[in-house]
Parts: structure tokens; sequence; C-alpha cells
């Protein structure tokens, strides 16, 4: 697994660290990793498959629309470009 060192931090900000990672019950290091994650990878974001699935529930979409487009669709294998 990866290993992340910071410098230069200021002592204000590592005592800041220290209090909160009390408070919550755990180690400075596993309070940093916390913060990241959160920072990172925040629980609220939306993923591309439920961005896609919202999209198709707002264009009132539905299983036969999209067996539709399947049946209709080209699946003669592109052939590749030529630059000569």
């Amino acid at each position: 697994m990866p290993a992340v060192t910071i410098r230069n931090i200021s002592d204000e900000t590592h005592r800041a660290l220290r209090v909160r990672a009390a408070h919550d019950g755990r180690s400075t290091e596993a309070e940093i990793r916390d913060i990241l994650e959160a920072a990172v990878r925040p629980s609220e974001r939306i993923e591309l498959g439920s961005l896609l699935a919202g999209i198709g529930r707002d264009a009132d979409l539905f299983n036969s629309d999209v067996e539709a487009l399947q049946q209709n669709r080209d699946e003669t294998p592109a052939e590749p470009m030529t630059f000569e």
C-alpha cells in the first residue's frame, strides 16, 4: 500500500489533527486517512452508472426503447482508416 509523507505542516495544524483524532477515538494517522478519503472520494459523489440511469429516466426511456435501438444498430465491423 502506498505511503505519503507530509512535511512542513504547522505545529497548530498538527495539534489540531491530534485533538480531532483523539475526539474521534483514533490515531492521528487514521484521522488523516479519513480526512483525505472524504476529500477525494466524497460519499455524495454521483457514479457514472447512476448518472446514465438518471438520464434514461429523465428521457422516459424504457426497456422496449433500448431494445428497439439495439435492433436497429449497425453491427458491421468498422474498417481501419488509411492515410495513403
